[in-house]
């Protein structure tokens, strides 16, 4: 993974409306809550992402946006978002380009690792978190830190 400090890579990617996103255009404005997760519709993912949904506003009169990244295609991500109602964009990184710029994948290459990095308008690394069964302590990391931004 990557570390406190470290300037977060760059990258572009589509999300599930078919938008092009790029992490310029993520922080020009805001910090950024970048999460890695395995799966769409698997009951921990799904509960990461119902949990950033429920603390979308919250988070963004904090100043943080959020974005989810897995290898799952766009089509998967669009009925995801869909169905779950989520209101912020989730990439999909197919290629598995993104997750292996941010050290998000597991030894074999099977399946991207729960892992959660707070960004800040410098694309300096504000905060990383790997708790790959436990999407409420994700969400509790990013909590505690959201009042510096």
């Amino acid at each position: 993974m990557l570390h406190l400090g470290d300037t977060a890579p760059d990258f572009e990617g589509v999300d599930q409306n078919g938008h092009r996103v790029t992490l310029d255009e993520l922080v020009k404005d805001s910090a950024l809550v970048l999460y890695f997760y395995p799966k769409d519709f698997t009951p921990v993912c799904t509960e990461q992402a119902c949990l950033f949904r429920d603390a979308h506003s919250e988070l963004l009169q904090s100043g943080i946006k959020i974005v989810g990244i897995s290898t799952d295609n766009e089509a998967s991500h669009s009925k995801f978002a869909t169905e779950h109602r989520v209101p912020f964009p989730l990439i999909a990184d197919s290629g598995k380009k993104i997750s292996k710029a941010y050290a998000a994948r597991h030894v074999f290459g099977l399946l991207t690792q729960r892992v959660t990095y707070v960004i800040d308008r410098q694309k300096k690394i504000r905060g990383v978190y790997h708790h790959e069964l436990s999407a409420k302590k994700h969400l509790d990391d990013v909590r505690r830190i959201a009042g510096q931004f």
